[in-house]
């Protein structure tokens, strides 16, 4: 029997993605809409398995990446298990980042051209699995950005290697320093996405330039505003179509061409930020980061700054290890604990640090 055969998308028991073939056509669909289709650890792997499938599938030509519902394509990393999981063993999040590259080459690997459906909320992963597509059409009402630098973390599985060649120096240093929301006509403007299609309805009508006003009445449903995503499937599966009027292997190998640059830089530089946000997981940055996320409130960055201004161990959340109990014996203690936590005596205050 041939290994390497087409197979059904239905035998694939996936449970936080769909994946449909339909003609020469797969969709991955990541399938958490109530979480704004965010990243977990089995999402990535499934969408991973089903793009190995696509690549091995010589039945497939295209391929189509995208989220559920019409509020989000892909919000990144699911931060709740980053939370739980990670800041408690970064060396499991070491694990992870190996995972995500292995998802993130699945899509930059398949051999066939992958257009990125954008739906919506296209943020911090998201973005980066988006920069690992051929192509994107965005929704009118979607948005791009990213979070690193106000999370804990730092955009190095993708965006940190790609925005520069794909919107230029000072436009990424922006995108990254600042997080802000890029519209989808902004996006298109800086070549950030191929294609954008009116998302928005007034009285069941399209509204071409819908501003943001008009966005927001119509993802809250008011005034008889409503978001549609009519056009982008059309405008999706146009695309698909074209793409499918050419010769397979040459697309194949012109996409391999193309990706020559993304893909030096990629691989000079993923296996060193695997290794620092591992190592930066156990710091007071991501502790307060991923915590004021969870807890849907504002990182307090004036804190972190102070800690740093005033030569208060900023690299850990109690301070450094340097306190030793009296009483009990116990060392290596956090600066800033004021009592014991083997025997709870109260500990001298530690010397000031010198700031000569």
């Amino acid at each position: 029997m041939r290994h390497f055969q087409s197979r059904k998308a239905s035998e694939f028991h996936f449970q936080e993605i769909l994946y449909t073939k339909e003609g020469r056509v797969a969709t991955v669909t990541i399938n958490r809409p109530r979480v704004h289709n965010c990243l977990s650890t089995l999402t990535i792997e499934e969408i991973a398995a089903a793009f190995q499938d696509i690549s091995d599938d010589d039945a497939i030509g295209v391929a189509v990446l995208t989220g559920a519902g019409d509020r989000a394509f892909c919000t990144g990393a699911d931060v709740r298990e980053y939370a739980a999981e990670y800041i408690t063993r970064p060396r499991d999040y070491w694990k992870y980042i190996g995972r995500f590259r292995t998802f993130i080459e699945s899509i930059l690997h398949n051999g066939k051209p992958t257009i990125a459906r954008l739906n919506g909320i296209t943020a911090a992963g998201g973005n980066e699995a988006h920069l690992a597509c051929d192509l994107s059409i965005m929704a009118e009402h979607a948005y791009i950005k990213q979070a690193g630098t106000h999370v804990g973390s730092v955009a190095a599985a993708g965006a940190t290697q790609w925005l520069p060649i794909t919107v230029g120096d000072k436009r990424t240093r922006e995108i990254l320093f600042l997080n802000r929301p890029i519209p989808a006509p902004q996006a298109l403007q800086w070549g950030m996405t191929n294609q954008v299609v009116p998302s928005v309805k007034k009285d069941g009508q399209f509204v071409a330039g819908a501003s943001p006003e008009q966005i927001k009445k119509a993802l809250d449903n008011q005034e008889g505003y409503s978001i549609s995503l009519e056009l982008l499937d059309r405008a999706v599966g146009e695309m698909a179509d074209a793409l499918l009027e050419s010769l397979p292997e040459c697309t194949r190998y012109t996409k391999e061409q193309i990706n020559f640059l993304k893909e030096f830089i990629w691989n000079a530089t993923i296996g060193h930020a695997r290794e620092w946000l591992a190592l930066h997981y156990g710091g007071l940055e991501t502790f307060e980061g991923m915590n004021a996320f969870a807890e849907k409130r504002k990182a307090n960055y004036k804190m972190v700054r102070e800690r740093w201004a005033n030569d208060d161990s900023p690299e850990l959340p109690w301070g450094a290890n340097v306190q030793n109990c009296t009483a009990c014996g116990a060392k290596g203690l956090p600066a800033r604990f004021s009592h014991c936590g083997n025997c709870g005596a109260a500990l001298k205050p530690a010397s000031p640090r010198s700031t000569k």
